[in-house]
């Protein structure tokens, strides 16, 4: 089979199935937060607790309460944070998603292709969660919502698109083999230091340093909810950004249809 032939048939199952994953998302929330009192709570109450050390370290000791382009650390640093749990979560749960729904695969035939839209739907629903929250936080501490705020839906959309992908890849070689999964793992800690999260990239004194972390997706989202939510300035106003997150875009794709079209019938033997 060739590529085009197995773009075809990913578009054709997640086409197929487009009623079908809202349901299994949905499902996968509440078996998530399933005999927790307060429930889906805590999707919010774990992120918020992070936050509030940083806040505490960043505003009151390291930074000393100190603004940050006019605005308070606190409210710099959550533009961050909100967009980065949900990448966090996908750079994990993504390599992990098919071992985790093997069930789908195994015992009802389900199409393998479908099943990180599964995963990413469900983290992004608590990820809209967050930034109304988010919404709610700046307009309370004196930053009301802006015109700019229009450009939201784009950058969780194309987060959403490039997770997606990501999860395909990831979860079809975590699916063959557990080392993969754990080198993941291992490395989700580095890239939170490595992706302008706690500091701007803008900063750095390395001209070349800042080029190739501007590689990165994580930077480039994270950034752009900040353009959002601080700096007022649109997507298209970031060319450079914005071509970039295409061509990482276009390799992430390649690489999932790759892993796809390699991997997918030896899952069900696997699992």
């Amino acid at each position: 089979m060739n590529y085009i032939s197995v773009i075809k048939e990913i578009l054709k199952d997640n086409f197929g199935y487009r009623r079908t994953i809202p349901k299994l998302a949905a499902s996968d929330l509440k078996k998530t937060y399933s005999g927790s009192l307060l429930g889906w709570s805590w999707a919010v109450i774990r992120p918020a607790i992070l936050i509030f050390v940083f806040w505490f370290a960043y505003s009151v000791g390291l930074r000393k309460g100190n603004d940050k382009d006019g605005f308070p650390v606190f409210l710099w640093l959550i533009a961050g944070m909100i967009p980065w749990y949900f990448m966090r979560d996908m750079l994990t749960g993504g390599a992990n998603c098919i071992r985790r729904f093997k069930y789908l695969v195994t015992k009802i035939k389900f199409p393998v292709s479908t099943i990180p839209n599964i995963v990413t739907s469900s983290n992004m629903v608590s990820h809209m969660g967050l930034v109304i929250i988010m919404i709610v936080l700046y307009w309370v501490l004196g930053f009301p919502p802006t015109i700019y705020y229009l450009q939201l839906p784009f950058y969780m959309f194309i987060m959403y698109m490039f997770w997606t992908a990501w999860a395909l890849f990831a979860g079809m070689l975590s699916s063959v083999s557990t080392d993969f999964l754990n080198l993941v793992k291992s490395l989700t800690q580095a890239l939170f230091w490595l992706s302008g999260i706690l500091y701007d990239v803008a900063d750095l004194g390395s001209a070349t340093l800042r080029k190739v972390l501007m590689f990165n997706p994580i930077t480039i989202i994270v950034n752009g909810y900040r353009d959002t939510f601080m700096y007022h300035v649109w997507f298209w106003e970031r060319a450079e950004s914005m071509r970039n997150f295409a061509l990482l875009y276009l390799v992430m794709c390649l690489l999932a249809i790759w892993a796809y079209k390699k991997l997918r019938k030896e899952i069900p033997d696997v699992l």
